[in-house]
C-alpha cells in the first residue's frame, strides 16, 4: 500500500523553478515530460519516492484538520509537489526526505501552500507568510516539528 503526500503552492509559480527547488543534487531534478507544465523524477532509491511537480487551475483541495473539521482551499492557480511513497520506505527515508523537500520549497517560495497527506489529512498550511503545523502527532511521531518553522 503506498502513500501520497500533495505540497499545493498557490498562485502560477514556473513549474521548472519548483521542481528545481526539489532536488537536492542535480541529477534528482525531476525532468519535464510530454506535457510542459508536468515535471517528474523516480527517486525511490534515492529519497524514498516518486514525485511529480505540475501546474493546474481552478484547484479545490479538502482535508481533514486537527479537530477533524473540514479544511477547504480553492485556489484559481497552482502548482502541485506530489510525493508517491511505498508504505516500507515511509519511516526511515521517503517521509524525513519528504519533509526536508518541503522546507526548501517553501524556504524557496513566499507563495500561500498546504501540505495534505492521502487527500484527507492537513498537515502544513502557509498563509500570508505564517507557517502553521497541523497534526502535531504526526510531526512528533516522526520526529520532524523541527524542520519546517514558520
Amino acid at each position: 500500500m503506498g502513500v501520497e503526500f500533495r505540497l499545493i503552492l498557490a498562485g502560477d509559480p514556473a513549474v521548472g523553478e519548483v521542481a528545481a527547488l526539489t532536488a537536492t543534487e542535480p541529477g534528482e531534478k525531476p525532468q519535464p515530460t510530454s506535457n510542459p507544465r508536468l515535471f517528474s523524477a523516480r527517486l525511490y532509491d534515492q529519497r524514498g519516492y516518486a514525485i511529480t511537480v505540475r501546474s493546474g487551475t481552478h484547484g479545490y483541495y479538502e482535508a481533514e484538520t486537527d479537530d477533524d473539521a473540514r479544511w477547504e482551499w480553492e485556489p484559481e492557480t497552482y502548482v502541485n509537489v506530489t510525493f508517491s511513497m511505498r508504505a516500507e520506505d515511509l519511516a526511515d527515508k521517503a517521509i524525513p526526505n519528504m519533509v526536508t523537500t518541503v522546507a526548501r520549497v517553501l524556504a524557496g517560495r513566499n507563495e500561500d501552500a498546504a501540505l495534505i497527506q492521502d487527500g484527507n489529512h492537513l498537515l502544513l498550511t502557509r498563509t500570508n507568510g505564517v507557517v502553521r503545523t497541523h497534526r502535531t502527532s504526526w510531526w512528533n511521531h516522526y520526529h520532524l516539528d523541527h524542520l519546517v518553522t514558520g
